[in-house]
């Protein structure tokens, strides 16, 4: 059975990936996706979720997440399920004792949270964005040593 955060996590994604502008297209595309929804469920899905609805480029209104008010959209979407296999994680660079990592649109929190929640020794903190995420790193660290450590959080930064 799919969990209430699955689902929500496929909305999001959904969401973020193609122009939804009613709860009836929603609820199609979560049936796609193999979510048997009522219209009330996803009322409040999105209710707790602070889905909004902005003018999309072409004019239209439609669902978009809290803080974007115009949400990079794909012009061929992945289905939900492959995009929830994906860590969210782009890249990773370094300059100096700054390391910047770069993720999905809605990414950057959960996995800085993570990150913070391994404790490891040579990151001193975090500050994430919506897809940016800024580690303050030790000085004298090895960039291989914090891309080894970053690895337990996400698998696909090698």
């Amino acid at each position: 059975m799919k969990t209430k955060n699955e689902r929500r996590e496929t909305i999001k994604m959904l969401i973020s990936s193609k122009e939804l502008g009613s709860q009836e297209e929603v609820l199609k595309a979560l049936k796609d996706e193999g979510y048997k929804v009522t219209q009330a469920t996803l009322s409040r899905d999105l209710k707790q979720l602070k889905v909004a609805k902005a003018a999309s480029m072409n004019g239209a209104y439609v669902y978009v997440l809290p803080n974007e008010t115009m949400y990079k959209r794909v012009t061929t979407p992945r289905t939900a399920k492959e995009m929830l296999q994906h860590s969210g994680f782009i890249s990773v660079n370094f300059a100096g004792n700054i390391c910047v990592i770069k993720t999905r649109p809605g990414y950057a929190s959960s996995i800085a949270y993570n990150i913070d929640n391994c404790h490891i020794p040579y990151i001193l903190g975090t500050i994430a964005g919506d897809d940016t995420i800024i580690l303050v790193i030790k000085e004298g660290t090895p960039k291989k040593a914090v891309i080894e450590e970053l690895g337990v959080v996400i698998p696909n930064i090698h």
